[in-house]
């Protein structure tokens, strides 16, 4: 849950990010992916991290 939560923030503000710097279409969507996998990887430490500390 954590991951898929991350990953929908991380394309959010990749799409906020382009759009505020006046991107088009192919830009806003460079930067949600680009962002929304950056969140992944960020849940994926965040998960590992919070499941070997609760194991």
């Amino acid at each position: 849950m954590i991951v898929i939560g991350l990953v929908i923030v991380g394309v959010i503000l990749g799409g906020m990010t382009a759009k505020k710097h006046k991107g088009n279409r192919k830009d806003i969507a460079q930067y949600a992916t680009g962002y929304g996998m950056a969140f992944l990887i960020l849940g994926l430490l965040l998960t590992v991290i919070i499941d070997r500390v609760l194991s």
